[in-house]
């Protein structure tokens, strides 16, 4: 029961932390501060979120540190290779279109899960397509906070130390982080395990193909897009398929908690 609400705390703990800093800041207009505030600002909600997904009775069979550590080094692994791969695009085919930024983008979020996925092949332990769901969204975690420092830190910089502009960044894309980057990635690891856990056998490959597919053309479409409702309709698809997901995952479904056989036929991912 304490797992399921501990989200609350963490919203409560970071959203206060986030006011004090936002409140001092604001009264004594000390620059020192705004590093904390765009930190604090870009991970509450993303991190409320991880929490709250691990908190739900699925039985994920992945523990705290190791989410922990997916929301670390895969937001900066993912950052770092969408980044240089989108550059070097870029600089060597012109202008790189929406589906080819929603493809990279959602390839190098999957770095971390692949990462742990080919860990737990080797070692031969349980690989549950929940647990992929978990580490899926907690990768997209890592991955929306950094990339909301980097827009914050811009806009800061382009308005000349507008702090109105900095809020409107912090809340609009801390907003829709668990619709957008946690949500496509939570889709597509898990899809990935579950073929995983199959052994690609016979179409089970179909399942992260058609996962992969579904979160780059929800990706290349928000990109694209350019109207509040759009976004709200792309963020109640996603986070309608995300929980379409969980349940179909959960313990009463018979599907989460069935002894997955080890086996060494895990293709490419």
């Amino acid at each position: 029961m304490v797992r399921r609400w501990l989200w609350v705390v963490v919203l409560v703990v970071c959203g206060l932390l986030f006011g004090a800093v936002w409140w001092v800041l604001r009264e004594t207009g000390n620059p020192n501060l705004v590093p904390a505030l765009i930190l604090l600002g870009s991970a509450v909600i993303p991190l409320t979120f991880v929490t709250f997904v691990a908190g739900q009775r699925v039985g994920f069979g992945v523990g705290a540190g190791t989410v922990g550590t997916v929301v670390l080094v895969g937001g900066v692994v993912g950052v770092v290779l969408a980044g240089l791969v989108e550059y070097d695009t870029v600089r060597g085919l012109g202008a790189l279109p929406m589906v080819g930024v929603g493809l990279i983008e959602e390839a190098a979020k999957l770095t971390a899960p692949v990462a742990v996925l080919l860990v737990l092949v080797v070692l031969r332990r349980r690989r549950a397509p929940a647990d992929g769901l978990l580490l899926g969204v907690a990768a997209g975690a890592g991955f929306a906070v950094l990339e909301t420092m980097g827009y914050a830190l811009v806009v800061l910089v382009e308005s000349s130390g507008s702090l109105d502009a900095l809020d409107d960044v912090l809340l609009m894309r801390g907003a829709m982080s668990p619709a957008a980057h946690m949500a496509w990635t939570g889709i597509t690891a898990a899809a990935l395990w579950a073929a995983a856990g199959r052994g690609w056998k016979g179409w089970s490959w179909l399942w992260f193909v058609g996962g992969f597919a579904v979160a780059v053309a929800l990706h290349a479409t928000w990109d694209s897009a350019n109207s509040t409702w759009v976004y709200v309709v792309l963020g109640a698809v996603s986070l309608g398929i995300l929980l379409t997901a969980t349940i179909l995952f959960h313990p009463r479904t018979g599907r989460a908690r069935r002894p997955v056989q080890p086996t060494f036929a895990v293709g490419p991912a």
